[in-house]
């Protein structure tokens, strides 16, 4: 890693650190730190684009749709620009007035009814993997444990056929390509070409499950509350965030807790304080490390001048520890006050996770199952993480447990 340049350009400090470099990917906090001390907003020169990492200017940036738009892609590339355009997701990818009415519709099926009802079934999913989980005593915590419970409960609840193999490197495809193109995206893209025929196959309305969210939104398109198309780019979106985003989360609590037993002992003493103890995991080490806005128009963002047309990163992995506004902020601490609501692990604004109540129903389903009936649970090896360009995820995480 260089220093940041001494020679401002366009009025915003230059950091000559690639994020995306695999040593980055694989170990990002020092990045962080430079990214957060080098000023409140910077210009990536490998890149060419605008970069956040503090946690007031992250928050500001993602909660202004006026200023900061996503119309022009959550990823590094223009998708509205030749050669980098694609499709963009309804959900993601586009600005309100059409935004808003899309996630009103998106939240009407998700209603807390809905989501009741698989919780449910996510307690009953969590049962059955646990007491193969106690049985083994040694797992790897992210294919046995996490990866297994998502890419059971999810599917049935969104009304999508998963298969691990499949799922999995369609994942990756898509979380690279939101990079540069660069050895991870190439690889990426070549790897998923003979899947990706399945996945559009995969979800389209004949294909989805009765009685399934998949199901409602296609229902929500035939009444006219969805324009045209819309329901199966949603169910994409919601594969695409719901299955990598909450088994990284999810991992990334498991990971800490078994580092530090005496917050294991908390959630076994009192298995209600797995809901902090998956906030923390999100904030301490966030799935998505960046999301890109684009500047609507020349504009200044806390004293630095940013031009028109311009993408911007914003490093919710680096906002989430940034000093400034949390206490502590490499700890893993479950104790920790105001975690929901106050990391940006899940956005926040207009484009906020609209299936964060998912993802919280299921980790606090597995994990407080794993609270109730495990004494301990330790490290059984080295834990190691997987580059890609937009997550941060573990690759493999050796457990071993005790049971109660």
């Amino acid at each position: 890693m260089t220093a940041v340049a001494d020679t401002p350009v366009r009025d915003a400090p230059v950091l000559d650190i690639d994020p995306y470099a695999i040593e980055v990917l694989r170990d990002p906090y020092a990045f962080h730190h430079a990214l957060r001390e080098a000023g409140p907003v910077v210009l990536i020169k490998p890149h060419g684009v605008y970069a956040v990492g503090r946690h007031a200017e992250a928050k500001e940036v993602l909660a202004d749709h006026t200023r900061f738009i996503t119309s022009g892609g959550i990823g590094i590339q223009d998708i509205r620009k030749p050669g980098d355009f694609r499709i963009p997701s309804r959900l993601l990818e586009v600005d309100p007035p059409e935004h808003t009415q899309v996630r009103a519709a998106v939240t009407r099926v998700l209603s807390p009814l809905v989501i009741r009802r698989f919780k449910e079934s996510f307690v009953d999913k969590a049962a059955k993997l646990v007491d193969e989980l106690i049985e083994r005593r040694e797992f790897d915590g992210v294919e046995h444990c996490v990866e297994a419970f998502v890419l059971q409960a999810f599917p049935a609840a969104v009304g999508v056929r998963l298969p691990r193999k499949e799922t999995l490197i369609i994942g990756e495809m898509r979380f690279n390509q939101s990079g540069p193109k660069n050895a991870l995206y190439h690889a990426a893209m070549e790897k998923a070409q003979p899947y990706l025929e399945w996945f559009e196959k995969t979800v389209q309305r004949d294909a989805v499950l009765p009685g399934s969210i998949a199901e409602l939104l296609f229902q929500a398109e035939d009444k006219g509350e969805l324009a045209a198309g819309v329901a199966s780019n949603i169910v994409r979106s919601f594969v695409g965030g719901g299955t990598d985003s909450t088994i990284s989360g999810m991992g990334f609590a498991l990971h800490q807790l078994a580092r530090h037993p005496e917050q294991w002992a908390k959630v076994h003493a009192d298995p209600a304080k797995v809901k902090a103890a998956f906030e923390e995991g999100i904030r301490h080490e966030s799935p998505f490390q960046v999301t890109y806005r684009t500047t609507a128009a020349a504009t200044e963002l806390s004293g630095v001048r940013l031009d028109a047309d311009m993408k911007i990163g914003v490093f919710m992995g680096a906002a989430n520890r940034d000093p400034r506004h949390w206490e502590r902020p490499d700890a893993f601490d479950i104790d920790r006050p105001q975690l929901a609501g106050n990391h940006l692990a899940m956005g926040t604004g207009a484009h906020a996770c609209i299936g964060q109540m998912i993802a919280r129903g299921e980790s606090e389903a597995l994990l407080s199952e794993l609270a109730r009936r495990v004494k301990s649970i330790e490290l059984a090896g080295v834990p190691t993480y997987r580059p890609i360009n937009q997550m941060r995820m573990l690759n493999k995480l050796p457990l071993r447990v005790q049971p109660k």
